[in-house]
């Protein structure tokens, strides 16, 4: 992968030909909105959103002991993954500190093969590259291959979701649950998808060649053109992202963070397992940090934005704002960001530094916004 030159995805000038702002995201040109990001949003929690994810990195792994090898890099089991069962992982280093979030799929080919398949953040795909190779050499009977750029990466969002897929794919897909995944065709050419997303709404993922990604993509959009299907950019989708209080790397995830400073132990498997981090882990575990991941309400209008100072009555900095926005859902500004863990009780108040005026904000449950069941 060239890292020094921005790439485009195939379906760059679908966004380029619609109007779309572009911008260099993770070494790729990506649209950040088509109309508006309120518009986008809220097309996505009414009826569909259509999203561009070529960028996030797809890494395939095969061969007898492909599951012994994640086994040792994540920090979830995945010797007893299903075939078609889809789990949320980590990557994290000797020290407990987290590389990355991830998916790792196990699927199955229609000729019966099996393989994994790990979907990991666009800005951390070379990093993870380089972080594997010394663990791959140990196991070399197990292939690791980088599928990224001959593949494409399609997200479709919302309430409507499942009526639009079921429209193109031969069997009833719809009935696939919550974290799995299967291998189908769209008119003949293969695709993986996978219910799964990061909106906090109902939705699939898709991964389809990318010769045939303009084609999908078209006729997704066509699908869902009754419905209130939207093409939307990186600008809703982080808006989404942060009402459903899904983290995000480089802002609530980092190196310098362990899984339970960050609110993910559900995502840490310990019990009988020797991988690169568990030992590191279970100290983390026995001894949390003195910082833990919250969600706040913010008074006013004004957005917190990450860097803001957290600080208390006697204006003592207690913590700091790690990605913040004004929510287009509730209409009121809602950020996440770490805290001295004493102060992290919910209905707890604290004051935020927004560019040298204070904003009295009350810690709250995550996530922010949440779909009623049906």
């Amino acid at each position: 992968m060239d890292t020094d030159q921005v790439q485009t995805t195939a379906l760059t000038s679908w966004h380029v030909d619609r109007g779309a702002r572009m911008v260099d995201f993770a070494g790729y040109q990506m649209p950040i909105q088509y109309s508006s990001i309120v518009t986008e949003h809220a097309a996505t929690r009414k009826a569909a959103g259509l999203f561009d994810i070529s960028h996030m990195g797809r890494l395939r792994f095969e061969g007898n002991r492909a599951h012994e090898l994640l086994d040792h890099i994540l920090t979830r089991r995945v010797s007893d993954l299903q075939i078609g069962q889809v789990k949320y992982s980590l990557v994290c280093n000797a020290d407990g500190g987290i590389l990355d979030d991830v998916l790792i799929s196990r699927l199955e080919s229609p000729s019966s093969r099996q393989f994994f398949l790990l979907v990991v953040n666009a800005s951390n795909r070379a990093k993870i590259i380089d972080w594997l190779q010394p663990h791959l050499a140990d196991y070399p009977d197990v292939g690791c291959f980088d599928v990224t750029d001959m593949t494409s990466m399609i997200s479709v969002q919302g309430p409507a979701s499942e009526d639009i897929v079921n429209k193109l794919f031969n069997g009833n897909v719809g009935q696939l649950k919550y974290y799995r995944s299967l291998v189908t065709d769209q008119m003949s050419k293969p695709c993986i998808i996978s219910r799964t997303g990061y909106t906090g709404e109902d939705g699939f993922e898709l991964i389809v060649r990318n010769e045939d990604a303009p084609r999908v993509w078209e006729n997704l959009m066509l699908a869902g053109r009754n419905i209130g299907i939207e093409p939307v950019g990186l600008g809703a989708r982080d808006t989404l992202r942060l009402e459903a209080a899904m983290p995000l790397y480089g802002h609530e995830l980092s190196e310098s963070l362990d899984p339970y400073t960050a609110g993910l132990g559900f995502a840490v498997n310990l019990r009988d397992r020797n991988s690169v981090s568990s030992e590191a882990l279970a100290k983390c575990k026995a001894k949390p940090s003195d910082r833990v991941r919250i969600g706040l309400r913010v008074e006013g209008r004004r957005p917190a934005r990450e860097g803001a100072k957290i600080v208390d009555r006697d204006n003592r900095a207690v913590g700091s704002i790690t990605s913040g926005t004004f929510s287009p859902s509730l209409q009121y500004p809602i950020a996440m960001g770490y805290i001295n863990r004493e102060l992290a009780i919910e209905g707890n108040s604290v004051e935020i530094d927004i560019r040298g005026s204070k904003a009295n904000a009350e810690i709250v449950k995550m996530p922010f916004f949440k779909k009623e069941k049906k």
